[in-house]
C-alpha cells in the first residue's frame, strides 16, 4: 500500500484533477498526503541576484513568490481536508519544482503530477516536461493525471504495457496496490515477436500468472500492429474505459526519444487516464 503520497501544488489550472486523485488515493490507502509547493527560485540563485543593484526589487519579488506558494499550499490543505484526508501536510521549498519534487520523491511511495498541457513556446522546457523529468530522474513511481480527468485512479479496468523490460517490471510492481483492486487488468503485449527472447512461447503468460498470485484479475491482450506502442495502449484504454494505465519510462537516450516521439513521451502527452510510470 501507499503510505506517503506527494502531490505537486502550484495553483495552476490542472491542479484540481491531480489533487483530487491524490486525495482519493490517500483516503483509500490511509496514506499521509503531502502538498509540495515551490517558489521557483533557490536561495543560492537569490543570493547571487541579491548582490546586484536591483537587490531591493528582487527581494520584494522573492517574498511575493513565497507568499503566493504559501497561499496555494493553504488552499491545498483546506481542499484535501474537505476530500477526507486526515492532517494533510504542506511543504514550501525554495527551489524549482523539479528539484523540490526529486528530493521529496525519495521519502514518498508515489508522486502525483499533471499531464503536460498544450505546448506553450514561452514556457520553459523544465516546467513543460515536469512529469518526464521526475519520472526519469526520481526515486519513486509517478502518477500522471490528465487535466480533465474526474474519475478515480482506482480503476474498473487497468491497461498495463508489458514488454519484458526492467522499467515495465518496476512500474507494474509499483502499481500493485492499485492493480489488486482493479476489476480487470488488461496486460498488453505489443508486437512480441520482436522480443521473443523476453516473452517466451506464450507472451504475457508468466507476468499474468505473477499478477494473479497478487490477487489481480488478468486478461492478456496480444497486439500485432503497425501503430506505435503509445497509440495502441491509449486505444486499449479508451476502448475499455480504463481508470489507470501503467508503463515503464524509458530515458536512456532522452534527446533521441524526444525527437523521435518515443513511447514515454507519447503516453505522457496523450494518456486518456491516470498513467503510473516508473524508470
Amino acid at each position: 500500500m501507499y503510505k506517503t503520497i506527494v502531490v505537486h501544488i502550484d495553483g495552476g489550472a490542472r491542479q484540481e484533477s491531480r489533487l483530487r486523485a491524490a486525495a482519493l488515493l490517500a483516503v483509500k490507502h490511509a496514506a499521509h498526503l503531502v502538498g509540495s509547493g515551490a517558489t521557483g527560485i533557490s536561495w543560492r540563485d537569490y543570493s547571487l541576484l541579491s548582490g546586484s543593484m536591483a537587490a531591493p526589487v528582487i527581494g520584494d519579488d522573492f517574498q511575493e513568490l513565497r507568499k503566493a506558494a504559501a497561499g496555494h499550499l493553504e488552499a491545498f490543505r483546506q481542499t484535501a481536508a474537505h476530500l477526507g484526508v486526515e492532517a494533510p501536510e504542506t511543504r514550501l521549498i525554495e527551489d524549482e519544482p523539479r528539484y523540490a519534487l526529486l528530493l521529496q520523491s525519495r521519502y514518498a511511495d508515489l508522486v502525483v503530477l499533471s499531464q503536460d498541457g498544450e505546448k506553450d513556446p514561452n514556457l520553459p522546457l523544465r516546467v513543460r516536461s515536469l512529469p518526464e523529468h521526475v519520472a526519469l530522474r526520481g526515486a519513486r513511481p509517478v502518477l500522471v493525471v490528465p487535466g480533465s480527468y474526474q474519475g478515480e485512479p482506482i480503476p474498473g479496468a487497468a491497461v498495463v504495457g508489458w514488454d519484458g523490460g526492467i522499467p515495465a517490471l518496476r512500474a507494474i510492481t509499483a502499481a500493485l496496490p492499485l492493480l489488486e483492486h482493479a476489476a480487470t487488468v488488461k496486460l498488453a503485449v505489443i508486437n512480441p515477436d520482436a522480443l521473443a527472447d523476453l516473452h517466451g512461447e506464450q507472451p504475457g503468460a508468466d507476468m499474468a500468472l505473477w499478477l494473479a498470485r497478487h490477487g489481480a484479475s488478468v486478461d492478456v491482450v496480444v497486439e500485432r500492429t503497425r501503430a506505435t506502442t503509445g497509440d495502441t495502449l491509449c486505444r486499449l484504454a479508451r476502448d475499455c474505459g480504463a481508470g489507470l494505465m501503467v508503463a515503464g519510462a524509458f530515458g536512456h537516450s532522452r534527446y533521441r526519444e524526444w525527437m523521435l516521439g518515443g513511447t514515454t513521451r507519447e503516453l505522457l502527452e496523450r494518456a486518456p487516464a491516470p498513467l503510473l510510470i516508473a524508470h
